[in-house]
């Protein structure tokens, strides 16, 4: 049996506006708005699964979903920096930050690697490969990035190279032995 997995990234926040690290927020107006616009585009068949996380779970209900929290789901690890302008880290901290954004093993903020975050989305998908059945999972930028990664098997580095915006949906699917990209939809 063939599987589908499709990633729906959470929709827009304060943070994502300004440019910043999130904390555990919900979504702003215009993600809630987008969401309802792109609810009804959307295929209700499958497993809905959602990040822990509130904007995740908002965003699952502006999507019409009832998602049951996936804790393997929740976005990258942030650490110390969780809450900060990406441009006030990149001031204070500039050695870190360019080690952060060129070194997929450094974590100076002291919360997960990319490395890390990439190998516990692998080991997701290879449990989910295993279930065969269609899976919609309402997540984060961070973790569809680290998905595709483990798809292709590509490596680490390549993170930072994949653009993800708000309400972005990837496809991947299945054929039981492995995952293969299907789309990627801004």
């Amino acid at each position: 049996m063939k599987s589908r997995l499709t990633f729906i990234a959470n929709a827009s926040t304060a943070a994502v506006r300004a440019a910043a690290f999130p904390l555990d927020e919900g979504i702003d107006d215009f993600g809630k708005r987008d969401a309802a616009a792109l609810a009804k585009e959307l295929s209700r068949s499958g497993v809905a699964l959602t990040s822990p996380a509130a904007r995740a779970r908002e965003t699952a209900s502006a999507l019409g979903f009832d998602a049951t929290i996936e804790d393997d789901l929740r976005d990258l690890d942030l650490g110390r920096w969780a809450g900060h302008k990406l441009s006030e880290i990149a001031e204070t901290e500039p050695e870190a930050f360019q080690s952060w954004l060129s070194d997929p093993g450094s974590i100076p903020h002291g919360g997960e690697s990319v490395e890390a975050l990439v190998a516990r989305m692998g080991t997701w998908l290879n449990a989910v490969l295993r279930r065969q059945e269609n899976i919609i999972a309402i997540t984060h930028p961070a973790i569809m990035r680290a998905a595709i990664i483990a798809a292709l098997n590509a490596g680490p580095a390549s993170f930072w190279h994949i653009d993800i915006a708000p309400l972005s949906i990837l496809e991947l699917s299945s054929n039981g032995q492995r995952w293969t990209l299907r789309a990627l939809k801004n």
